[in-house]
């Protein structure tokens, strides 16, 4: 047990960011899965760009990593333009 007060402090943090970060990455992840099934093109293009930032914040907070980011980028752009 932690035995400073900071340390307390930082263990609840820890515990607000890792609930946000969990919560940004499972909504990412969800759209990113209803972008694979779009078979719209005009659909799967107007919500490319919204997906396409949402991987970019994650990434710029390092909670993934950004070449992940940028081969699911390449990935999805390359499944709208097959459309």
């Amino acid at each position: 047990m932690a035995n400073h007060k900071s340390a307390l402090k930082r263990i609840r943090s820890n515990e607000v960011k890792r609930i946000r970060n969990k919560y940004q990455h499972k909504t990412t992840r969800n759209a990113i899965a209803r972008l694979r099934e779009m078979t719209d093109k005009k659909e799967a293009s107007a919500a490319l760009p919204n997906v396409i930032g949402m991987l970019d914040k994650l990434a710029k907070k390092n909670i993934i990593h950004t070449n992940k980011a940028s081969n699911l980028k390449s990935k999805l752009t390359r499944h709208v333009a097959s459309l």
